[in-house]
């Protein structure tokens, strides 16, 4: 078994150690920015099991050349652009170094005085630099406290908020998640929800209100939604107000924001975790303006300020709310020094109970650098953030998507029409950071992809931002003309297929050319053989009214030669000599009338006038008639009917 590293073994190693990171930095610059590994890949070069036995620092050193390093994304890269810097330093990881050796444990005064003390003191120095309001000093009511990120920052804020809003009464019965809400605005950080929720309020509680043209919270709109809500029976609680967003750097009004709040008893928390330690910087401090309206504040050191992470700076203005929130004090903490409230105990200032000694890399880094060594180091970002967003502008490839007041560029590419903007976009930012020379990050401005561009590494020089911008030039060229040859390829198989579809429509058309032609010719003939039909049956109508007209004319023929006959047969009859008979209206009598078909034509008359002689005798009157004397069969001789002249009914 390998025993305790003494003294002399690690005053070896640990120059051994010092040099391996030497050596980094040193080649730092050769290496990709980003890690080219695929997840797995680091698990996959370490063992399956623990060893057994101890290993020496050559093979853990020799391991992170091999393992580690390679699974790296380099935020100290001098070519590292993307998301926030999270610088670190010499004096830092000396400061860490120091730290870790004493393993100091401070959550309360007691357990290190100096731990509590040299951080109170450190807060005050850095609250000088960043001129903050005179409430922030340990002298005051208030005081600041070294967190792990303004994400938790931000949550202790809400707490104290919770406590004093509700009087204390979040502490016995906790909040109120269908009365009290929390103000922020569209380019707030997800960690102000995220403490909202962790506070047991949920994410119904967060009202989010309107920005302006340069994103930043419109304080008219928060005053009407503080007053509707306070209106509708609702208690706002806190408005967490941003300087440098994450997205763009935008700056919230804190001057206009703050009275506003105050009006309405809500507190104010300002979230400066970027761009809060430019205020080193006296021509940038305007952006803090109106800060003295602020309840607590929260700025990272460790993004900007060569502080290595993890060091939140968190000030608050009145410290009895904060720890009425987080106190809480069992037996085995009672010591007389926190028992006559002379002291700080930073366990009441947070989450956790237990805190490292955070405030030493802090001491070393404010004493290595000095005021004007942060001065100088937070103008020169800044200037080469204004010298690549003057290139931008004067560049017909490249819109600057949105102010810029720090070391932020937001940067929309242009691109030709028919081009999908967002897509393009992303190709561009993909290909940039698979090259490795440089790594990028995107946001959306407007709804659009744009490329964010974060100067702050501490090794990044001019050289490095002017190259930077050289690559998205001709990553924007290759990719454009790229697209313009995809969309002459694109527009070659448009042409391609719309000829195909034309000859296609035209051999459709041709082929129903032919079709209405053939149907035309089948019409024709059909209209031919109906035509023939008509004549065909004009011409038998025609012979059956020639015939009709034959048959009428004999039958006319007929009737004339039927009238002619009965004319004469009249005359014949009344060629007659008279003979005495009846009267008409005996025969009539008689002998009823004969219908006669009228084609004949032959009256009663003539029937009657061709009646046997007999037949007509044999119905005259008797009475007063003499009896004629028969004449002797010699002298009379009747014809028979058939033998008058003109023929008679048959």
């Amino acid at each position: 078994m390998t025993g305790h590293m003494t003294p002399e073994q690690f005053r070896q190693h640990g120059h051994e150690v010092v040099d391996w990171i030497a050596d980094y930095w040193s080649r730092l610059e050769t290496l990709p920015v980003r890690s080219p590994l695929a997840p797995g890949d680091v698990r996959a070069g370490l063992p399956a099991q623990a060893p057994e036995q101890g290993e020496p620092v050559s093979a853990m050193l020799a391991d992170l050349d091999r393992v580690v390093v390679p699974g790296l994304t380099h935020w100290q890269h001098p070519g590292f652009f993307g998301y926030f810097p999270a610088n670190t330093s010499g004096p830092s990881v000396l400061g860490d170094l120091v730290s870790a050796g004493l393993g100091v444990q401070g959550m309360s005064w007691v357990t290190s005085p100096a731990a509590t003390e040299l951080e109170q003191h450190v807060l005050d120095w850095l609250a000088d630099l960043l001129d903050l309001p005179a409430a922030f000093r340990s002298t005051g009511t208030g005081g600041g406290v070294v967190q792990d990120s303004s994400s938790g920052a931000n949550l202790v804020a809400l707490l104290a908020a919770l406590h004093r809003v509700s009087k204390g009464a979040t502490v016995r019965g906790g909040v109120l998640p269908d009365d009290q809400l929390v103000y922020v605005s569209a380019e707030t950080h997800s960690s102000m929800e995220k403490a909202v929720r962790i506070a047991g309020l949920g994410s119904d509680a967060v009202r989010i209100v309107e920005v302006d043209a340069d994103l930043a919270m419109r304080p008219a709109a928060l005053a009407a939604r503080l007053q509707r809500d306070r209106d509708r029976g609702f208690t706002p609680v806190m408005v967490c107000a941003t300087v440098g967003t994450t997205s763009t750097t935008a700056v919230d009004p804190l001057a206009e924001i703050g009275p506003i709040c105050r009006e309405h008893g809500v507190w104010l928390h300002v979230d400066a975790a970027y761009a809060g330690v430019s205020a080193v910087v006296p021509e940038l401090r305007h952006l803090q303006a109106g800060l003295e309206w602020a309840d607590s504040y929260t700025t990272d050191a460790h993004k900007w300020l060569l502080t290595g992470f993890d060091a939140t700076l968190f000030y608050v203005a009145d410290r009895a709310a904060l720890t009425g929130a987080l106190a809480i004090l069992p037996e085995y903490l009672r010591n007389a020094a926190t028992d006559t409230g002379t002291v700080v105990d930073y366990r009441d200032w947070q989450i956790e109970l237990g805190r490292r000694f955070r405030a030493l890399k802090l001491w070393f880094v404010v004493r290595w650098y000095g005021a004007e060594g942060l001065r100088e180091y937070i103008r020169g970002h800044v200037a080469l953030a204004q010298e690549l967003a003057g290139w931008a502008r004067a560049d017909p490839r490249f819109d600057v998507a949105a102010p810029h007041p720090l070391s932020l560029v937001c940067l929309r590419p242009r691109w030709a029409d028919g081009i999908d903007a967002d897509v393009a976009t992303m190709t561009l930012l993909e290909r940039l950071n698979d090259a490795g020379e440089v790594f990028l990050t995107h946001t959306t401005v407007g709804g659009q992809a744009v490329l964010r561009v974060a100067i702050g590494a501490p090794t990044t020089e001019r050289r490095h931002v002017e190259r930077v911008w050289a690559l998205l030039g001709e990553a924007h060229d290759w990719l454009a003309a790229d697209f313009a040859e995809q969309a002459r390829e694109q527009a070659a198989r448009d042409a391609e297929a719309a000829a195909a579809r034309a000859a296609a429509e035209a051999a459709a058309e041709e082929a129903a050319a032919a079709e209405r032609a053939a149907t035309e010719l089948l019409a024709a003939e059909q209209r031919a053989r109906e035509e023939a039909d008509d004549r065909t049956a004009q011409q038998a109508e025609g012979q059956q009214a020639e015939g009709q007209q034959t048959e009428h004319q004999q039958t006319g023929d007929q009737q004339t030669e039927d009238q002619q006959t009965e004319d004469r047969q009249a005359r014949q009859a009344a060629d007659q000599p008279a003979v005495d008979g009846p009267t008409e209206e005996a025969l009539a009598t008689a002998h009823p009338a004969v219908d006669v078909p009228a084609a004949q034509d032959v009256t009663a008359a003539q029937v009657a006038a061709q009646a046997p002689l007999e037949q007509v005798v044999e119905h005259l009157p008797t009475a007063g008639r003499p009896e004629p004397a028969a004449p002797a069969a010699e002298e009379l001789t009747v014809p028979p009917v058939d033998e008058l002249d003109g023929p008679g009914p048959r």
